[in-house]
């Protein structure tokens, strides 16, 4: 991981750790990066989510990148994978996305996109990295007629969702829907989106303030959804996170599925129909015991990765796999996105709901979900090596991998976006798992306070 940018951007504290001064040479440096063997002058897309920092970190990442003579095109308020889109339909030269995802509003982040819509490789944002931190070579300032322009794509948003329109010919008439957009991106687009495909749809969480941005609601706070989805007596319920990259559902009942129960779902359906690739679905060593026994039974192959959707779609391109994600909803379908799509996933769910004329919660039961239990621990920087290098850390986690034997399994790791060590458990005896996982974490607990 890199010094500034983690497995999902740079992140941190708007303000402080994320400062205006900050974001300034991240724009300076990702537009000398990212432009730099271009033959014309450069543009750049920004979008954001609906942080009240957006805007600040909106105007100092395009004054970094107009100073050094390249051209901005404000997207406003968006989904990030419409910026990973729009850079491609646009035929920009990067494009950058504000938002700190699922976290409270009091944080902010910074992702750069290439010009094809991907995310960017270790090895440029490790270049952007020494520029910024390091000071490796002088940005090129320009002044006068050499600074960059700066324009707004007044018709973003409808560019966007006319894009995910066109991926489904199904209709969605008769089917009713909770819709939680988490105060977020999801905001100035899932409405017209899904009511434009017959949907009828009971809205939650639309109304951003700037700072209520994941507060109490989206996918980390499904109760509010289930809760709708119950009351209004809807087919199903939608739940995306502050930048609506990711997507959780509940059934009719008001029961979660997870992103492990929709990557399940979605394999079976392509299998199905023979647009799998590979009959492999690409996961992470996050994902549930339940789904590799699933797709065991069903014959499909999986690819695993380290956690981040960003080594999901590497495993996707490097092999030419079309389906992969993540439990927290991160779900990928490669030949229509470069990144993952809360409401490309949901459509993509309502579609299969639409064909197979059936109740969610029938096809989530493909699955059987393996209790789990995941704890944090507090850990800063360094501290977070102890999982590795403490031997008695090292003891604690081996001797719960034999108590757990083959019906169970125990993952511990450091967060690559959040000050944390996550220590992960999964059998089919939950007081078991919930035992062995405190006794691990006050392990780990009392390492990093010695650290």
């Amino acid at each position: 991981m890199g010094r500034l940018f983690g497995t999902d951007g740079a992140r941190g504290v708007a303000g402080s750790e994320l400062s205006a001064e900050l974001a300034m040479e991240i724009g300076r440096a990702a537009a000398m990066v990212l432009t730099q063997h271009c033959t014309h002058t450069p543009t750049l897309l920004i979008g954001r989510d609906t942080r009240r920092s957006g805007g600040m970190l909106e105007a100092a990442l395009a004054a970094g990148i107009t100073s050094v003579g390249a051209h901005v095109r404000m997207l406003g308020v968006l989904p990030t994978p419409a910026v990973a889109y729009l850079v491609r339909a646009y035929q920009a030269d990067a494009g950058v996305m504000i938002s700190a995802s699922h976290n409270p509003a009091k944080y902010n982040g910074i992702k750069l996109f290439s010009h094809d819509g991907y995310k960017l490789s270790d090895a440029l944002e490790a270049e952007i990295e020494a520029l910024v931190l390091d000071h490796v070579q002088p940005y090129t300032l320009q002044s006068g007629d050499g600074i960059g322009s700066v324009s707004v794509a007044e018709n973003a948003a409808d560019d966007y969702i006319r894009y995910l329109i066109s991926l489904t010919h199904a209709s969605f008439q008769g089917i009713r829907v909770a819709i939680d957009c988490a105060n977020g991106s999801a905001s100035v687009t899932a409405e017209r989106l899904f009511t434009s495909l017959g949907a009828s749809v009971v809205m939650l969480h639309n109304t951003p303030d700037g700072l209520n941005i994941n507060e109490n609601c989206g996918s980390t706070h499904i109760e509010a959804v289930a809760e709708a989805v119950r009351s209004q007596r809807c087919q199903l319920g939608l739940a995306f996170d502050g930048d609506a990259d990711r997507c959780l559902a509940v059934d009719e009942n008001g029961n979660l599925v997870d992103g492990d129960k929709l990557i399940a779902i979605f394999a079976q359906a392509m299998r199905a129909a023979g647009t799998l690739r590979s009959d492999t679905a690409v996961v992470t060593v996050m994902s549930n015991l339940g789904f590799f026994k699933f797709a065991e039974r069903e014959g499909i192959r999986t690819a695993i990765t380290k956690v981040g959707d960003r080594y999901v779609l590497e495993e996707m391109r490097a092999h030419g796999y079309n389906l992969g994600g993540e439990q927290s909803g991160h779900i990928i379908f490669g030949e229509d996105s470069t990144t993952g799509d809360g409401q490309l996933t949901a459509l993509r769910l309502l579609e299969v709901l639409a064909d197979r004329r059936t109740k969610l919660s029938k096809l989530a039961a493909v699955m059987e979900r393996y209790p789990q239990v995941l704890l944090g621990i507090r850990a800063e920087g360094a501290a977070k090596r102890c999982i590795d290098e403490d031997p008695t850390v090292r003891a604690a986690i081996d001797d719960c991998s034999r108590a757990l034997g083959e019906d169970g399994r125990i993952l511990v790791r450091a967060s690559g976006t959040e000050p944390l060590i996550r220590v992960m458990l999964e059998g089919r005896n939950f007081e078991k798992i919930n035992a062995l996982a405190l006794s691990v974490a006050e392990v780990i607990r009392q390492a990093v306070k010695h650290d």
